[in-house]
């Protein structure tokens, strides 16, 4: 009978810890739900709402009008007017200049139109105002997007861009702001409604892409920067020695200098500031390439940048050993990579900025109709690229590549400028290429990063490091 009694509580004790597991696991599980409830509506709440796909989005233009668009210096780059019987247009007193970035709301959406259509269609107006305007049927002013983009630089961009097609984009490496990204082809923003048919049906038009962040390129000898990196560290020198013939073969493949020049004698550091294709061809034989697929990996290539801008394309890069050929084109910059002008802007950033990426953004406030700030956008770290002695040794070379090498036309009394020229071959017509330019610019603590392609111009030292110079000029004048 002890045993029976014995046995019939131990029972009951089992069971009182299995339902107190499963009362506490049910809690926990409770408790998670409503952490995670309280995340969402405090964090995520406004992103799943700026969905373009969410319905509820389009239902806040019946009650407010679409807010404006403002660079950084309070100049009107989107706006909505009223008529007399409440009809709305949507305005781009810029027109062309800032297609691409700040986009379009008509048709559909894109660009800063698309990204932040939520914050402009939040309105933080006067409470009694907004009372009186739901009160007699009317809608609310939306709240304005003051941006980063600067005018100054900008127009020096557009102005100066000539002929081409191509993307131009500059950050702010100490926070990551974008000043400016301008792409050509362009269009008129205004008259998107009109001329939608013409952009659309055309397979070959391609005005509405925007090439800073959708153009995939391939890099040419801006590459180097990562070539240079990986010999590096892998044990080379900056001084050490080599001798450059115009040209390096290897088997079947043949890497000529442009132009054919023979550089002759050449230190490493040479080699880069020239951009000695020989040179960089030969070393390239001697890397571990499953170290330069981890660089390449670290340095965000096939990831998704982090952006906050929607559409961005993925950079890609892949090599295997074995094919000596190939890994003489990718290193110099060809083969089979590609690359978008905003992850190039990133890069140089991040060697600007002790090797710390801040995420590119556009958004730096939001203020109501009064002009009282409403909501402040903070620069976001992404995290370190380049420790400190690859930043340091980089810096050495892009300067070197500005004092002694294809980068001299930016020398100047006014800010220090590091860089890469790149002429990037893209079809078997090798007459025909795209000219590079990446590097950073610094004063004080100011400081400037860019990446500048321009599509069929030729040279890189000869086309985009002459834009790199104005937009240099005009933001430290």
């Amino acid at each position: 009978m002890k045993n029976t009694q014995r046995i019939t509580k131990n029972n009951k004790r089992s069971i009182n810890r299995e339902l107190t597991l499963i009362t506490y696991g049910f809690l926990l599980l409770f408790l998670g739900m409503v952490a995670y409830f309280v995340y969402f509506i405090g964090f995520k709440a406004e992103d799943f709402i700026n969905n373009p796909y969410n319905p509820r989005l389009s239902s806040f233009s019946e009650h407010v009008i679409r807010g404006d668009i403002l660079a950084s210096d309070g100049t009107v780059l989107a706006t909505t007017k009223v008529d007399a019987e409440g009809g709305e247009k949507r305005e781009y007193p810029k027109a062309n200049e800032y297609a691409h970035i700040v986009g379009f709301a008509d048709n559909g959406m894109a660009g800063i139109e698309l990204d932040d259509s939520f914050l402009l269609l939040r309105s933080h107006a006067f409470i009694l105002e907004r009372m009186i305007n739901e009160l007699r049927d009317r809608k609310n002013p939306g709240d304005s997007l003051v941006t980063s983009l600067d005018t100054a630089l900008t127009d020096a961009v557009y102005n100066n861009f000539g002929p081409y097609d191509g993307a131009v984009v500059a950050l702010d490496p100490s926070t990551g702001r974008i000043l400016s990204l301008v792409s050509k082809p362009d269009f008129d923003p205004n008259h998107v409604s009109e001329n939608w048919f013409s952009y659309t049906s055309d397979s070959g038009s391609s005005v509405l892409v925007n090439r800073a962040i959708q153009g995939r390129y391939p890099p040419g000898s801006t590459f180097k920067i990562l070539t240079a990196l990986s010999y590096l560290s892998s044990g080379g020198s900056m001084d050490d020695e080599f001798n450059c013939q115009g040209s390096y073969t290897q088997g079947d493949t043949t890497i000529h200098c442009y132009h054919n020049s023979v550089h002759g004698q050449q230190s490493f550091r040479d080699a880069f500031g020239n951009s000695c294709n020989s040179i960089f061809a030969q070393i390239s034989l001697g890397l571990n390439i499953s170290e330069v697929n981890s660089l390449a990996k670290r340095l965000l290539f096939n990831k998704t940048l982090p952006v906050d801008l929607k559409n961005v394309k993925k950079s890609s890069f892949a090599l295997k050993s074995g094919d000596d050929g190939l890994i003489m084109q990718t290193m110099i910059g060809q083969g089979n990579t590609l690359v978008t002008p905003i992850h190039m802007a990133m890069l140089v950033s991040a060697l600007s900025n002790d090797g710390i990426l801040y995420k590119p953004s556009v958004a730096e406030h939001t203020q109501n109709d009064k002009g009282i700030t409403v909501r402040k956008f903070k620069p976001d770290e992404y995290g370190t690229l380049f420790t400190k002695e690859e930043t340091e040794e980089l810096r050495e070379l892009m300067r070197y590549a500005v004092t002694n090498g294809t980068g001299s036309r930016l020398i100047s009394d006014n800010y220090t400028a590091y860089g890469k020229t790149g002429t990037a071959e893209f079809s078997a017509d090798k007459s025909q290429a795209h000219s590079w330019f990446v590097g950073f610019a610094e004063k004080d603590d100011k400081k400037l990063a860019v990446a500048i392609i321009l599509e069929k111009a030729g040279s890189g030292s000869e086309h985009a490091v002459p834009l790199a110079r104005i937009m240099f000029d005009e933001y430290f004048k």
